[in-house]
């Protein structure tokens, strides 16, 4: 039968291409592609490991220097507090001292006053002797017809006044 004789020759040379066919993609991608590839991914890896140990670095950095801000503002903070309570402290002091100053003046003023006060009365209990005895006076002689002297009036509103 020709069919099969023929099958040897064509099987033969269909065999032959797909060897050269296979050999030249098995060396063109193998030989030639792959070591490509391999060094393209080997620099990508190295860059990825560069980039991490890199961000570690400045993620330790960044640590340090947040640990070191929170330090000093701790610090400043702690300053701030004992500024603010050594300003209350002299503030408290001030005010006591003005408070004392003005409760001594005070005092003074009210002293005098109570002085002006009772020298005030004193005369005007003066005064209401001789305006009661003067009165007493013009009673007596409206009333009575009768003249009083003004010492006799004087004596006479003393004793009213002294036995009440």
């Amino acid at each position: 039968m020709p069919q099969i004789e023929q099958i040897a020759a064509t099987y033969a040379s269909q065999i032959f291409w797909l060897l050269v066919t296979f050999g030249a993609v098995y060396f063109g991608i193998g030989k030639l592609m792959v070591p490509k590839i391999q060094a393209a991914v080997e620099s990508r890896d190295q860059r990825i490991a560069a980039d991490l140990a890199a961000a570690e670095a400045a993620r330790r950095a960044a640590d340090e220097t947040e640990e070191a801000w929170r330090v000093e503002m701790d610090q400043a903070r702690a300053a701030a507090q004992a500024e603010t309570t050594a300003a209350k402290a002299r503030a408290t002091a001030a005010m006591e001292t003005q408070v004392k100053a003005a409760d001594g003046e005070l005092a003074m003023r009210l002293a005098h006053h109570d002085r002006a006060v009772a020298e005030a009365k004193s005369a005007a209990m003066g005064n209401l002797e001789a305006i009661a005895a003067d009165a007493a006076r013009d009673l007596v002689a409206k009333l009575s017809g009768a003249q009083v002297s003004p010492e006799a009036a004087n004596a006479a509103v003393r004793r009213v006044m002294v036995n009440g």
